[in-house]
């Protein structure tokens, strides 16, 4: 028999078509046709200024939208050679353990409910939504943030967010513990996820897994222990793994990267230097108000920014984050004009959806939503 699983239904977001074929209930293949969504958001980058497509990487992985920006403005940067001001590094740390955060209960949360279990998910949605009170406090947006900018942020954090942000990490871990409670020892929710949609270490890294999903085979890479960015050496937290490659394993991991992630941003909100939020390099970066309204060098230098833009030297750069689902990597291209001359994205979610097959060959129709719920495919990374 031959089935489609989406675009239409609820959990394929509306983007991912899926041709299963079966024997009985067992999978025996299935085809994975992307192509729903194309936005054509890597050739839009080459009509439009580097500052104008910040708004365009919120688009990308809409769950946690700010480590899309950082990734893409740490590119801008080491092309044009910014040097980004510590108290923006830090802020930007914060910001993306939260975003991350945000991104597992989006994960977990939906797929505990595809698999019949809806507890859970409520109680994640709840901090999910005080995390998105803290990022409307900053920068006045919930969900599409824009807040990163070249050379730093877009406005400084407000007084008093220092404790917010501990508050936050308290409700996280309470949280945590609850879910535990509630799935660690779940008759159902065991037999439903483990041995389940097993990927193998070896078959991961020749797919080109990154993030969760391949520390979840056991391999022990991420890029702020192996490639420090930002402030990232600084900070003790540990890189959770499990072996199994099954979907437990992939809760786990996740579960568990909150907890360092919380780990993170008490240290760092202890660690927040004072000083400029911006890079004060004008050739790169607006000028202060001050400069603009008291000064002939400000005005021309705000005047060349919002008509001309950015114009980098010509050359090509790799920037990447390990980014909730993974390794996010922009690759830029300049030949000295105002826009880039090339952009590629390396999404994660993209990289994944190529394994999904092998995932679920010989196994039952209900596993197909654990499975793909478990891996994460956010479908906006799947844009081409």
């Amino acid at each position: 028999m031959i089935l489609n699983m989406g675009p239409s239904h609820p959990a394929t977001h509306g983007t991912l078509q899926i041709v299963v074929e079966l024997e009985g209930e067992k999978i025996v293949r299935l085809d994975n046709i992307v192509g729903y969504l194309h936005r054509g958001v890597e050739k839009l980058a080459e009509k439009i200024t580097y500052h104008q497509f910040i708004p365009y990487t919120d688009r990308l992985n809409y769950v946690s939208c700010f480590m899309n920006n950082v990734g893409y403005t740490m590119a801008v940067e080491k092309l044009v050679g910014i040097e980004v001001p510590e108290r923006a590094q830090v802020v930007r740390v914060i910001l993306s353990e939260i975003s991350r955060i945000m991104d597992h209960l989006v994960c977990i949360g939906t797929n505990v409910v595809d698999l019949g279990a809806y507890t859970p998910f409520l109680y994640m949605f709840n901090v999910r939504e005080n995390a998105y009170d803290l990022l409307e406090e900053v920068c006045g947006a919930r969900l599409t943030v824009s807040y990163s900018r070249v050379g730093g942020i877009a406005r400084d954090i407000p007084d008093g967010f220092e404790e917010k942000i501990l508050t936050f990490c308290d409700m996280v871990e309470k949280t945590l513990k609850d879910v535990e409670g509630l799935l660690d020892k779940n008759r159902i929710f065991l037999d439903r996820t483990r041995d389940v949609g097993v990927i193998g270490a070896e078959d991961a890294v020749d797919y080109g897994f990154t993030g969760p999903n391949l520390r979840a085979t056991g391999k022990k890479w991420d890029l702020r222990k192996d490639f420090p960015y930002l402030t990232y050496d600084r900070y003790e937290f540990d890189i959770p793994t499990r072996d199994t490659g099954d979907i437990w394993a992939r809760y786990r991991v996740r579960m568990e990267e909150m907890y360092q992630s919380v780990r993170i941003m008490r240290q760092a909100v202890k660690d927040i230097p004072g000083g400029r939020f911006i890079s004060d390099d004008f050739k790169h970066v607006l000028p202060d108000k001050e400069e603009v309204y008291g000064s002939i060098e400000g005005l021309i230098h705000h005047f060349e920014q919002i008509i001309h833009g950015i114009r980098p030297p010509k050359g090509e750069v790799y920037a990447s984050v390990e980014a909730a689902n993974g390794e996010l990597g922009y690759y830029l291209v300049s030949d000295g004009g105002r826009s880039p001359y090339r952009l590629r994205i390396r999404p994660p979610c993209f990289i994944y959806y190529q394994a999904f097959e092998e995932m679920l060959k010989g196994h039952m129709i209900a596993d197909l939503i654990g499975v793909l719920g478990s891996i994460n495919i956010i479908a906006g990374e799947l844009d081409r």
